[in-house]
């Protein structure tokens, strides 16, 4: 061969191994590089899905890549999170928590525990009530009344969550009430506009459009200070009833993620709670304007939370 064929050959093959070995790492370097799944632990029209996709929405142009809503539902959760916590330690796969699901670790024990993901924060909290359907019960005295006489059917989200928790504890109370589950939001709420159950247990923010339409109105709010929203409407707290759980929904990575990965994903939920868009998703949902809780918050609020849950489930028990 030719000397300068041979400079040419070699000079073009040392360029082809620049162009092959360098990118490539350059690529894996770069996070995140791919769509990040957001896993929902609940079916589709629901509050932890409104939440998620309205956050989903505002995570995209902070990460730079697209993140689509992959909605699991079933056991209170549980099977959202197991689809989760068997997903690779690569932030490429977020959840969002409720505290549906947060609950069944004071009551049915499941095989995953906090020491299996890190929360990247709280991004929203809201009071939950008690619904009706039109016009049926004209109060809260009404619904004990009634259910001081024959058992009253309450749809609930799923055994072991904040709202069967809450249902016994009415229970220990002397009112007869039957907590039946539903895993699928939309199924909650056409089981008590069709006359199948008595009273809904939800959210505030995740049936506002029945009640704005008039289709339901809250019978009891169990927290401790009225709803602006509904001043009208008792609280759980003035009625004697010593509960107020309220429902959280926190956004989750799995634990052993890259400290440097957790850190901006953190951050860019910080961003996206902050913009003028979630505040007013946030006021739609009827939920405290300053929901958002950075992690060592939410680590805070949650070991509270537990520990108010066990206590509730212990009393409740002896009863």
């Amino acid at each position: 061969m030719r000397p300068f064929k041979a400079f040419r050959f070699l000079s073009c093959w040392y360029l082809l191994l620049l162009i092959a070995v360098p990118f490539p790492a350059f690529a894996q370097d770069k996070y995140p590089s791919r769509p990040i799944d957001f896993i929902v632990p609940w079916g589709p029209g629901g509050g932890s899905d409104q939440t998620a996709r309205e956050l989903g929405k505002l995570l995209e142009p902070e990460l730079h890549v697209s993140v689509p809503i992959i909605n699991t539902p079933g056991a209170t959760g549980n099977v959202g999170m197991t689809k989760f916590l068997t997903s690779p330690a690569d932030g490429y796969t977020i959840c969002i928590l409720a505290w549906d699901t947060y609950a069944l670790l004071a009551t049915n024990r499941p095989q995953w525990s906090v020491k299996d993901f890190v929360p990247l924060g709280i991004v929203i909290q809201l009071p939950s009530g008690f619904y009706v359907a039109g016009d049926r019960f004209a109060n809260w005295q009404a619904v004990e009344q009634a259910a001081r006489v024959r058992p009253l059917k309450v749809a609930i989200s799923g055994f072991g969550s904040p709202d069967e928790i809450t249902t016994n504890f009415l229970i220990s109370k002397g009112l007869k009430l039957n907590a039946v589950p539903f895993a699928k939001p939309g199924e909650r709420y056409s089981v008590l506009l069709g006359g199948h159950v008595d009273l809904l247990y939800s959210p505030a923010g995740n049936i506002k459009s029945f009640v704005d339409s008039k289709q339901m109105r809250p019978i009891i709010f169990f927290s401790k200070k009225r709803l602006s929203e509904f001043p009208a409407i008792p609280t759980s707290k003035e009625l004697g009833y010593d509960i107020t759980l309220p429902q959280r929904r926190a956004i989750l990575v799995k634990a052993g993620t890259d400290p440097a990965k957790v850190a901006l994903l953190s951050e860019a939920i910080r961003k996206a709670v902050a913009t003028p868009q979630y505040k007013a998703f946030l006021k739609e949902s009827v939920a405290v304007p300053d929901s958002y809780l950075p992690t060592k918050a939410t680590e805070t609020v949650m070991r509270s939370d537990l520990q108010n849950m066990e206590r509730i489930v212990r009393a409740t028990a002896k009863k």
